[in-house]
């Protein structure tokens, strides 16, 4: 299992699952931190898009996840101020501008976003803005991957993100009982990582990607901790996972959207869409019977079609 969407994304660009098929079989796991957020999550991402006086502010693959009626775009759609953002602190800024407007970045993402988040919550704090906003979906990957050991499935070895581990460090997976390699992006260190993994005599967790240490950046660490807590978190396709979310310490809570607009708890519903079986490595992309037929990038069922980290747009696009 590839558990990085950029993983899977460029073992399809560059070939490799046609290249080593008669020996190796890459499945997905849950590296897309849009394709994990509940469908509840997104539903309420939509509702605040619709209120008034709101200003959403987002990176641009979730705009056209689809909600349980319509996306981000729909909603800007019917008026609704959604805007493409490159970096959080581009949001500070904006409020800064806007003083008028109510502005909510939409945070999603795992270990690898989340520090920089912490920076710019901090610095919304040392600016003492009233109109800025977060709506958290922020994730940790080890939760998850400790559900998909938990079960019975045929996951021989693990691809690990470098990204991830670069702020986490490898050792945070060594609960891993399997051969596992921390790997870097390109099709290069990808399979230098398959052949550690295909060599790896017990299981264990080794690192093939330069930027990663054992324990990680402690900055990041540290930072993320300063502003962040461990909570309870819903997944697509896992239900809710134990401390699998972070959620803002009390001090910073006036920056929550979610307590500020008294928004409910996230519900997960069902979909038509397979792509909770595609996170947890049940099935392949092209398995899910809507795949081309009903669902592909331009007019996507759920959010594996439409991330740049998505399943199922790397096998859209690459087949």
């Amino acid at each position: 299992m590839e558990v990085c969407g950029t993983h899977t994304h460029a073992i399809a660009k560059s070939g490799l699952n046609a290249l080593l098929k008669d020996k190796i079989n890459f499945i997905s796991g849950p590296g897309c931190p849009v394709c994990v957020s509940a469908q509840g999550d997104i539903d309420n991402m939509i509702a605040l898009a619709l209120k008034p006086g709101v200003i959403i502010a987002t990176f641009g693959d979730m705009l056209r996840v689809p909600g349980s009626k319509i996306s981000l775009q729909g909603a800007a759609e019917k008026g609704a101020d959604v805007r493409i953002l490159y970096s959080p602190l581009d949001a500070v800024s904006l409020a800064q501008r806007e003083k008028t407007k109510k502005i909510i970045f939409l945070a999603v993402g795992f270990e690898t976003t989340t520090p920089l988040i912490a920076a710019t919550i901090l610095q919304a704090k040392k600016l003492k803005l009233k109109n800025f906003y977060i709506f958290c979906c922020l994730k940790t990957v080890p939760p998850a991957l400790k559900i998909i050991l938990s079960e019975k499935n045929d996951i021989d070895a693990f691809l690990l993100p470098g990204n991830v581990s670069v702020i986490t460090g490898w050792q945070a997976f060594s609960f891993i009982k399997k051969p596992a390699v921390v790997a870097g992006f390109s099709a290069a260190e990808i399979l230098k990582a398959v052949n550690m993994l295909v060599a790896a005599k017990k299981p264990q967790v080794l690192n093939a990607y330069a930027w990663a240490k054992p324990k990680g950046n402690k900055e990041a660490q540290k930072i993320t901790a300063r502003v962040f807590r461990p909570a309870d978190g819903r997944w697509r396709g896992f239900g809710i996972i134990k401390k699998s979310s972070l959620a803002l310490k009390k001090e910073f809570e006036s920056f929550d959207a979610a307590k500020a607009f008294a928004l409910k708890p996230a519900k997960e519903q069902k979909t038509k869409c397979r792509c909770a079986l595609v996170l947890k490595g049940k099935i392949k992309p092209p398995q899910c019977p809507y795949f081309g037929r009903g669902c592909a990038p331009l007019k996507p069922l759920g959010p594996c079609m439409v991330s740049v980290e998505g399943a199922c747009a790397a096998y859209y696009n690459n087949s």
